[in-house]
């Protein structure tokens, strides 16, 4: 193995985990399981049907049916699986040239972070040009170095060139780009013998080293403009600017099959500014070579690459829902979702629930600030999942986090265990309440049908996306969950269809359909986020990185793409606070609408919860006439921010005094539960709170927010 595979000595590792290579399948199609485990006995894998992923012993804890009849029980074999964290890219064939006068290796670089250690900007078999811990470049050639003496500056340009002639001499050329004067420095040394460095043979690599062990070193920074040439004459040159939208680079040189391409592994950021870009043009499509650059992290890692240990096949008989796979061996285990969906074209049932695989990837192992080891201490108690991405980054964190150099992350993958997508994860470990958030808090809407004995079909993100409006086509009611944030342009235009085509659509969060997400054309998995100009945001795009590379489209809110959340489902975010809920109050008294509140007699509604403990919280969404479709939308319910404690969202707000709204602000913090038809017969009911679905369990699912869902779901289904 390895040494630069993660494996134990460079961080902590989890004794027993894995993966699924899919997160949803239909009848027929076959999961494969990828298990790591650092303990020398079998493990046994179990299939139980996931019903209530929430831990908090207050409610239903966690519970799970047995599916033995579906899947008995196995023992498998599964040995350490090491991943390797760090992006980079290498020629798919060796570079093999020998040279009779010089070999000249130039390349452009924006370094973003020094490290203890070496990083190598580019090699190719035993020639190295590194960066040293205190900013140096070294030239290595063999056991020959020659080394600068003025250190790069961090986040700036330099053109960086180096000569090996056959006389012996050796020398680096550095051009400081940002420099006002553009100085430059050129260092030399005679080397040892000459014949052996006009010998290039091997592959060429950037932003890190190879050798037997694999690749090491990884740079952090901005590569543009590499380029290899023996005796005047180019023998390897690459515009990075070139296939934006593939993770393969063709040479600027013409070859037999391409031999000299650069393939991209561990997705390293693209569509990032230039040396050349000048602020002329914010989109790469139209000045592509002001953009040609591809940004290297240490710490990219979106595709682990493990060999399959078992795999499943789902049978034609299963039951759409969703299904946990259980691992265990010696006092260890994991537990790896999945969701099952009917066969393409079938519906079991009237009710399709929406499950956002796309947000909980996006989320994937999100290492909170405030994650603190003491929250093990309930943990332990309520016998919840214990491992926290914040105690474990080396398997990669969430595009809610940043890279070691202070970047955001802008790309995420299901292709690697993501901790928070287990039962019984908890988010906020020091809430007064479950503490949930994405498909632990979204099981509490799947605890309640069952526990009401409404049938549900499945459909995720995946589905919807591939098949379109044909996926949830024939529906009585479509529902989300507690947080469907992230949409692809396909399943706004899905959901779309379905609701102007009279179904009935049912919003049941808060922060819904918020950010515009890309897939690779070539990896659907790998997803993409531009975090820009706008929105509540963990970090913020740079200026002239807005575009997204997968595709070129905009990127940012579909607010700001001209697809607010309000022209779909009547509301959209507008204020954020602490996880804390509160009740909604009956604002609509149209008899019109008693069906609603038929039952209720009590007021407030939801002023209870395992989310908040409240019904409307944490992230709320309201009406906004001037983003709808100019519906007919009736305010069944509100609820406002009376404690203070909530924030608008960045693009509703203007100055210190105003917001886009033209009201007050304690009046735009609130959340709307509204109802409105389509022209064609469609229905929407949105609830406009992240909280909602954590009050349905409450008192063993009798309470006023139970039966307010209870009526609706009744009424779109018949």
């Amino acid at each position: 193995m390895s040494e630069r595979l993660l494996s134990g000595e460079n961080g902590m590792i989890v004794d027993l985990i894995g993966y699924t290579d899919k997160l949803s399948g239909r009848p027929g199609d076959t999961i494969n399981f990828k298990v790591s485990s650092q303990i020398d006995a079998p493990v046994e894998a179990k299939l139980l049907r996931s019903i209530c992923a929430d831990a908090n012993p207050a409610g239903m804890g966690i519970v799970e049916t047995n599916c033995d009849d579906i899947f008995p029980p196995q023992q498998f074999n599964a040995g350490n699986q090491p991943f390797q964290s760090g992006s980079y890219a290498k020629t798919i064939s060796p570079l093999q040239h020998h040279a009779q006068n010089s070999i000249q290796i130039s390349v452009t670089v924006f370094p973003t972070l020094f490290t203890a250690g070496t990083q190598t900007i580019l090699s190719i078999g035993e020639v190295r040009l590194d960066l040293d811990a205190s900013g140096l470049v070294t030239l290595t050639s063999h056991q020959d170095k020659v080394s600068s003496k003025t250190p790069l500056r961090l986040h700036k340009w330099h053109q960086i060139t180096a000569t090996m002639n056959a006389s012996g001499e050796v020398s680096i050329h550095i051009l400081h780009l940002a420099s006002v004067n553009a100085n430059t420095e050129t260092v030399s040394n005679q080397l040892a013998n000459a014949l052996v460095h006009m010998h290039i043979d091997g592959f060429v690599c950037l932003a890190a080293t190879l050798d037997t062990k694999g690749p090491g070193q990884f740079f952090n920074g901005k590569i543009e403009a590499p380029l290899i040439m023996a005796d005047g004459i180019a023998i390897a040159d690459w515009n990075l600017a070139v296939d934006m939208t593939s993770l393969t680079i063709s040479s600027a040189l013409a070859q037999p099959d391409n031999k000299h391409a650069l393939t991209l592994f561990n997705a390293p950021t693209r569509a990032v500014c230039g040396s050349q870009w000048d602020a002329s043009e914010l989109n790469w499509q139209h000045k592509p070579d002001h953009y040609a650059a591809i940004h290297f992290h240490d710490d990219d890692i979106y595709d682990f690459g493990w060999d399959t240990s078992f795999s499943f096949t789902i049978p034609d008989d299963m039951s759409s829902g969703i299904y946990v796979m259980r691992i265990t061996c010696n006092g260890h285990e994991d537990a790896m979702p999945f969701f099952v969906c009917p066969p393409k074209g079938v519906r079991r049932a009237k009710l399709c629930v929406l499950v956002s695989t796309f947000t909980y990837a996006i989320y994937g192992n999100h290492a909170r600030p405030d994650y603190v080891p003491a929250w093990q201490e309930r943990i332990k108690e309520w016998g919840a999942y214990p491992h926290n991405p914040a105690a474990y980054p080396q398997y990669g964190l969430s595009t809610y986090n940043n890279h070691s150099d202070g970047s955001g992350i802008c790309h995420a993958s299901h292709k690697r265990p993501l901790f928070n997508l287990r039962p019984g994860y908890i988010t906020f470990g020091a809430a007064d309440c479950s503490g949930l958030r994405h498909f632990q808090a979204d099981s509490h809407l799947i605890a309640w049908l069952h526990n009401q004995n409404i049938d549900y079909d499945i459909i995720t993100d995946d589905e919807i996306d591939r098949d379109g409006f044909a996926a949830i086509e024939g529906y009585d009611a479509v529902t989300t969950g507690t947080h469907p944030e992230y949409h692809t342009t396909n399943t706004l235009d899905a959901l779309t269809a379905y609701r102007d085509k009279g179904g009935a659509l049912i919003y049941l969060g808060g922060n819904g359909f918020y950010w515009r997400i890309i897939r690779h054309k070539e990896d659907p998995n790998l997803l993409e986020i531009r975090r820009a100009e706008d929105g509540l945001r963990a970090w913020a795009s740079q200026p002239g990185e807005y575009y997204n590379a997968f595709d070129g489209s905009y990127g940012g809110l579909w607010r700001r793409n001209g697809r607010p959340p309000q022209k779909l489902v009547g509301i959209g975010f507008t204020a954020q606070g602490i996880f804390e809920g509160m009740p909604y109050k009956r604002v609509c008294n149209d008899s019109a609408f008693d069906w609603v509140f038929d039952g209720i007699d009590d007021s407030p509604i939801g002023d209870f919860g395992f989310s908040g403990n409240g019904a409307a919280g944490f992230e709320l969404d309201r009406v906004d006439t001037k983003l709808d479709e100019g519906q007919d939308i009736t305010i069944l319910a509100q609820s406002y921010d009376t404690r203070d404690t909530f924030m608008l969202v960045p693009e509703e707000q203007l100055t210190h005094l105003t917001n886009l709204s033209g009201g007050s602000e304690s009046e735009a913090k609130r959340a709307d539960m509204v109802y409105f038809k389509t022209p064609s017969g469609g229905q929407v009911f949105s609830v406009g709170s992240i909280t909602f679905c954590g009050s349905l369990p409450w008192n063993n699912f009798d309470n006023n927010v139970s039966r307010l869902l209870r009526n609706v779901i009744d009424r779109f289904t018949g």
